[in-house]
C-alpha cells in the first residue's frame, strides 16, 4: 500500500492531524486540504491552504492541485466541517452554516474526486458523521441534520459507485476527545470519549484494501459514552 495518495480536508483540526499522521506511517503520501492558512505541515505533505470547500468551484481547484503533484487520488477523507449548540428557537439558526460546513465540504470534495477515484483500484471516500444524528438531542438540530445529510449522502453515493472499485463509507463517532470538548465539559470523564489515534484507525482501515465488502456503511465509533 505504500504510496497511496490521500486527501484529507480539515487536516489542520485535531482529528485530521491524526489521520494525517496515521497515513504518514503507513507510508502514504498525504494532501491536506483546509481552510485555515499558515500551519506547518509534516514534511512530504502537500499544503492546500484557503480553501473553501462550501464553494464546488474551490474543491475542483484543490483535488486539481492534488493531482498535479501527486499524478492520481486513491483516497478521500471528509473531515472538514463544524459544530454548533444551538436551540431551534436561536434568534441567528446556524442551520444553513451547519450544512454549508457539513454537508456542502464532503459533497464538494467527493463530487472533484470522483473522477480519480474511479482510475484508482481501490478508491476510497470515507466521511465524518456523527452519532448525535441517529437521536438529535436537545440543542443538536441544526448538526444532527446536517450530519444524518451526510450519512445520507454516504449511502447514496455507495450504490451509485457499486459497479466501480470505489467503497463510500462513514465514520459515526460520538465525543471525541478534543482540547475544545474538554475545555467545555470540564466535569465529563474524556477517557470515556473517542481518542482522535482511535478514530483515525477506524478510518484508515475504511480506506484499505481489506475493507473492500465495506460499502455505504455508517460505522459508529463512539468509545464507552
Amino acid at each position: 500500500m505504500d504510496g497511496r495518495v490521500v486527501a484529507v480536508t480539515g487536516g489542520h483540526g485535531v482529528l485530521g492531524r491524526a489521520v494525517v499522521q496515521a497515513a504518514l506511517t503507513r507510508g502514504w503520501r498525504v494532501a491536506v486540504v483546509d481552510h485555515a492558512m499558515g500551519h506547518a505541515a509534516p514534511d512530504g505533505v502537500l499544503e492546500i491552504g484557503g480553501v473553501d470547500l462550501a464553494d464546488p468551484t474551490q474543491a475542483d481547484a484543490a483535488v486539481a492541485r492534488v493531482i498535479e503533484r501527486f499524478g492520481r487520488l486513491d483516497a478521500l477523507f471528509n473531515i472538514a466541517g463544524g459544530f454548533v449548540w444551538q436551540t431551534t428557537d436561536d434568534a441567528a439558526p446556524a442551520w444553513d452554516r451547519m450544512f454549508a460546513l457539513n454537508l456542502s465540504t464532503a459533497l464538494n470534495a467527493s463530487r472533484a474526486a470522483l473522477p480519480h477515484l474511479k482510475a484508482s483500484d481501490a478508491g476510497r471516500i470515507v466521511n465524518v458523521g456523527s452519532a448525535a444524528a441517529l437521536k438529535a438531542g436537545a440543542g443538536m438540530g441544526a448538526y444532527g441534520a446536517s450530519k444524518a445529510a451526510v450519512h445520507a449522502l454516504t449511502q447514496s453515493l455507495a450504490e451509485e459507485l457499486k459497479t466501480t472499485a470505489v467503497t463510500v463509507n462513514a465514520v459515526l463517532p460520538s465525543i471525541i476527545d478534543t482540547p475544545a470538548n474538554r475545555a467545555d465539559m470540564r466535569d465529563a470523564d474524556p477517557a470515556q470519549w473517542v481518542a482522535p489515534a482511535d478514530l483515525a484507525a477506524v478510518i484508515l482501515f475504511l480506506a484499505s484494501p481489506e475493507s473492500r465488502a465495506m460499502t455505504g456503511a455508517l460505522v459508529p465509533v463512539t468509545g464507552r459514552v
